[in-house]
């Protein structure tokens, strides 16, 4: 086949922009192709609209927040580090600011305008753009890739190709799965694919009767546990209860969690644990409590109690323990009382499950990183084949860690691809 372009990247998230400047700024002819009508769909509307592009952590830290195989990036982090990343965005005239856990956000607080500067790099190094346009397949011939056939027939030539579709979650942003036939055609396994910074469902009957939907908890230590009753992890982070079970922050931190405890034990049910005081020990709330009675016993058990936790859980709790609303603290029974702290602290119920992959913020499972080059993104099964992003079985929370591990990905993708060149 006649070579058209020196590299063709399919997908225009941010491992995909990344990689086409990438390979750009080493001389190749780049083409980039999207089947959506614009480019950085993923990155506008990434961090609330206000695109947090990296995370400032120490890299051991980053790793950490990346549970789903994180540690392979640390080859790739030696090449192209968040540092790099945070260098590369200055570069590019756009001024970043720190917040809180080391996420880092344009001053401007716009995703906007680090899309328009991706979009203006890759124009200033003529990287071809072709949106609204489908890859049907990626073509090989004789172990090694040719180029790339389009949905409406017509085959584009390439010394490599660059493989950054994303996964299956957030759809309207284009991804929709398109590169795991790809890469299976290619002889990669791509692993079993699962939703992960999902909320999560739950057919408890306080949930089906709406008892809590709408509440909020701050700052509580949510676990998920295994079948014996033990943690399996823990987040303290807020939390919301909804009509369909639970979200928020540590929710979907534990989310990938419940959906691996299922599978491994082939549960239909996982147990889930609220602690709404993690610096306090059981018997020291209970001691407080018991205190609190004494000094205001003729006080109702709704107001003894009030400002300790949100009003309609701390009414949720109180019934839960056996104590009545209106019930005089110093009426209250002794075990009620030390029931109401345990359930302070160790409050459980059920979900059955996650929304489907489409709701989901990240693809858990992917191409299998053990068949890529962990410093160039490199196919081990087919030459002048690279795969980046969300494509491949890496997952991490939500704070910035997927998008730089898209970044990274992405840069190490079309550098190496541009050196492919035959």
């Amino acid at each position: 086949m006649k070579k058209t372009y020196d590299v063709i990247v399919i997908g225009g998230g941010p491992s995909g922009l990344m990689a086409s400047i990438a390979a750009a700024e080493k001389g190749s002819r780049v083409l980039l192709i999207d089947k959506g009508t614009k480019l950085g769909r993923k990155l506008a509307i990434s961090g609330g609209g206000r695109c947090n592009v990296t995370n400032r952590l120490p890299v051991d830290e980053i790793i950490k927040h990346i549970p789903g195989n994180g540690r392979f990036l640390y080859s790739a982090f030696s090449e192209f580090s968040n540092e790099d990343i945070i260098s590369f965005f200055e570069n590019l005239g756009i001024a970043l600011k720190e917040e809180d856990h080391g996420r880092m956000f344009p001053v401007s607080n716009r995703a906007m305008d680090v899309v328009e500067a991706l979009l203006n790099q890759m124009k200033r190094l003529d990287v071809q753009i072709r949106t609204s346009t489908t890859v049907d397949e990626i073509l090989y011939e004789d172990g090694a890739t040719v180029g790339v056939r389009l949905k409406d027939g017509d085959e584009l030539g390439a010394a490599a190709v660059v493989v950054a579709v994303g996964g299956k979650s957030v759809p309207h942003t284009g991804s929709t799965g398109d590169g795991y036939p790809w890469a299976e055609k290619a002889g990669h396994t791509v692993t079993d694919l699962f939703p992960t910074e999902v909320p999560l469902t739950s057919d408890e009957p306080f949930v089906k009767r709406k008892e809590l939907q709408g509440l909020s908890l701050r700052s509580v230590a949510l676990s998920v546990m295994n079948p014996k009753g033990k943690k399996i992890i823990t987040h303290r982070m807020d939390m919301i209860f909804t009509h369909l079970g639970i979200s928020g922050p540590a929710v979907l931190r534990c989310s990938q969690y419940v959906v691996k405890a299922m599978k491994k034990w082939n549960l239909t049910h996982v147990t889930m644990e609220v602690d709404s005081f993690p610096d306090e020990h059981e018997e020291q709330l209970f001691q407080r409590l018991h205190k609190q009675v004494k000094t205001d016993g003729k006080k109702s058990a709704k107001n003894l109690f009030k400002g300790l936790v949100p009003e309609r859980y701390l009414h949720f709790l109180l019934e839960k323990s056996g104590i009545d609303l209106d019930e005089k603290g110093d009426h209250l029974a002794v075990d009620h009382l030390r029931q109401f702290a345990r359930l302070l602290k160790h409050f459980t119920f059920t979900v059955n499950g996650t929304l489907s992959i489409d709701k989901a913020f990240v693809t858990g499972g992917g191409v299998s990183i053990k068949e890529i080059e962990p410093k160039t993104m490199a196919s081990k099964k087919m030459d002048g084949l690279f795969f980046c992003g969300e494509v491949l079985d890496i997952h991490g929370y939500t704070g910035g860690y997927n998008i730089t591990s898209a970044l990274v990905t992405g840069r190490l993708a079309g550098s190496n691809a541009a050196l492919a060149q035959s």
